[in-house]
């Protein structure tokens, strides 16, 4: 029969001599009072102990506690540290940044609990965590595809047949109106390109037909001719393959990082690698932007983490020595060393 994990903290509690931690301190005080007392005694020349004045008194008394305190000072601090550390990791726990956990060590059985308990929570939180941004990621996907089915058959047709008519009206209207139906027609095919464009941004077609590699080589030059940003890109060849899941998430991290170059950075220049080191996947973007400027944990960062969440990724955002942003995505390949 198995035996769950707090039941075998309670059998481990009874069948080692425990003693609550209060008592250990208790007595650990006791004992160092009793040393010092003794040393006392031991110590001072027999004519103090026979006539003490009331100025050795108070020596005596100052000296005892002050070896008292800086012993259990010691001694204290060593047992107490992982609470310590237990406290600091509470206060900078981040579930978008998966894998911390308190160690789990001392001698008392109450911090060696606490600590086990944390980070079983922890692991609840983060399995939760990743479950629910797969879903609520999976949502907005769908709804992705949904806005940009209806942009293209929807949008698209109607300023297609808009289109029609005004090249129908301009062949049977005066002179003097056809050139307003010309720059008409021109503004409703520049919109028509528009939601083209947000169409196949809300639903990479490139990634279902070509593969990652080329999706994302498409996505760089696409981005960097519309925002007049050279982006150069260096894509391995013969990477291991991956579910479409971990596909969909490497590119919509690439998307979001070189959107925030285009948009944000003020860059002239941005680099995208893909590459396989050791066992896993690593995408670079990186840029010669003006920085983060202190925006760390803005709403597109923090969506990429998400994205990363649901893969079992790890993502870091950092400000490059030399200037600008490098976003790296690092993405364990299954039943690679």
């Amino acid at each position: 029969m198995s035996v769950k994990p707090r039941e075998r903290r309670r059998d481990t509690r009874q069948h080692t001599g425990y003693i609550p931690l209060f008592w250990r301190v208790f007595a650990l005080n006791a004992a160092v009072l009793a040393a010092a007392v003794v040393l006392t005694v031991v110590v001072l020349p027999p004519h103090v102990l026979a006539a003490p004045t009331a100025e050795e008194e108070i020596a005596i008394l100052v000296a005892s506690l002050g070896l008292m305190l800086a012993i259990n000072l010691l001694l204290l601090r060593h047992a107490f540290a992982p609470l310590g550390r237990l406290t600091q990791l509470m206060r900078e726990v981040d579930l978008l940044r998966p894998g911390q956990r308190v160690p789990v060590e001392g001698s008392a059985y109450e911090v060696i609990e606490l600590a086990s308990s944390f980070n079983e929570m922890l692991a609840r939180l983060e399995a939760e965590r990743q479950e629910s941004a797969g879903r609520a990621l999976a949502a907005q996907e769908a709804e992705r595809l949904r806005v940009a089915q209806e942009l293209h058959d929807e949008i698209g047709q109607s300023l297609t047949a808009v289109l029609l008519d005004l090249a129908r009206a301009e062949r049977q209207a005066p002179d003097a109106l056809r050139g307003q139906l010309r720059e008409t027609q021109e503004s409703v095919r520049a919109s028509l390109d528009d939601a083209r464009r947000i169409a196949l941004e809300l639903r990479p077609e490139a990634l279902d037909d070509l593969g990652l590699g080329a999706a994302l080589v498409v996505l760089a030059d696409r981005l960097g001719e519309r925002a007049g940003v050279k982006v150069e890109h260096r894509v391995e060849q013969g990477l291991p393959p991956l579910t479409y899941e971990q596909e969909l998430v490497v590119y919509r991290v690439a998307q979001e990082a070189l959107t925030n170059v285009v948009r944000h950075a003020s860059a002239h220049r941005a680099e995208l690698s893909l590459s396989r080191n050791g066992g896993k996947l690593e995408l670079r973007i990186r840029d010669d932007g003006r920085g983060l400027q202190g925006d760390r944990g803005g709403g597109g960062i923090r969506g990429m983490r998400e994205r990363a969440l649901m893969v079992s990724a790890d993502l870091d955002v950092q400000e490059r020595p030399a200037g600008g942003v490098e976003v790296a995505l690092d993405l364990p390949l299954a039943g690679q060393p």
